[in-house]
């Protein structure tokens, strides 16, 4: 009775020291302290003996993750115009690459590996592309119509290839600009004056359509006045009259000269 009791007992405290890795999750046990390098990090699933302080089980989420800058990025335009940023993005752990995140990453400190991972390596890495590329630019052409999205694309694949070299896949990514209120008050007076050009060019070409008519008329009343000779007025009675019906009141001399 009393081996059965011992037995019974060692079964429950062998069974305390084994971890299961949770559903949809990759579990990846690091033995040895990690002192062989990789080899040390295995792969596991179910049940895991994870007993000592030489083993650690990391748990990686095999769905979905989302995530975002807490606080905005000061960024500054190719000609110092300073802007804002709150980037945020999703992306999930490949599970053939599992291995190689926790094996590259393990020395993290915190309890929670991923926000480890969020803050340390991965918007380290969105960080520094952002600035590079923010740089690359003026404020004319990231404000102008489709610049944003035109940065936004090109900081997009930068951070997915980066990403891909940790074993990582993004899924989206978000990097909105937003310039500081001095930025505004100079991007809406230059649109005030800009619209106001516009206007007065509409004004212009008006205008200029209006006085080309004018002189249109001018000349059509011209040619008009010019054309309104003795001779197409004779014309003009000749084709009237028919030679026979008696004339009254007064007629082209040359026309009466003619008749006589």
């Amino acid at each position: 009775m009393k081996n059965l009791i011992i037995l019974s007992l060692i079964i429950v405290s062998f069974s305390s020291c084994r971890t299961r890795v949770e559903p949809n999750h990759y579990g990846v046990l690091m033995e040895n302290f990690g002192k062989n390098g990789k080899s040390d990090y295995t792969l596991q699933s179910g049940r895991v003996w994870d007993y000592g302080r030489s083993r650690q089980l990391f748990q990686v989420p095999a769905w979905e993750q989302r995530a975002g800058f807490e606080t905005p990025m000061n960024l500054e335009a190719a000609d110092k115009t300073a802007f804002t940023s709150l980037p945020s993005y999703s992306y999930f752990i490949k599970k053939e690459r599992a291995v190689d995140v926790v094996f590259n990453n393990a020395q993290l400190a915190g309890d929670d590996f991923m926000k480890s991972l969020q803050d340390n390596v991965l918007e380290t890495r969105i960080y520094d592309i952002v600035k590079d590329i923010s740089r690359k630019y003026p404020t004319d052409t990231l404000m102008a119509t489709g610049g944003n999205m035109r940065f936004e694309n090109e900081v997009r694949v930068l951070v997915s290839a980066e990403f891909d070299k940790i074993g990582v896949e993004l899924k989206t990514f978000t990097c909105p600009l937003t310039p500081t209120e001095k930025v505004k008050e100079r991007i809406d007076t230059r649109n005030e004056v800009n619209t106001n050009i516009s206007v007065l060019d509409q004004q212009i070409s008006e205008q200029k359509k209006r006085n080309e008519l004018a002189q249109l008329q001018r000349d059509y009343n011209k040619i008009l006045s010019e054309g309104i000779t003795p001779q197409l007025l004779q014309q003009q009675f000749i084709e009237k009259w028919d030679g026979k019906t008696p004339l009254y009141g007064n007629m082209p001399v040359t026309l009466f000269k003619q008749t006589q």
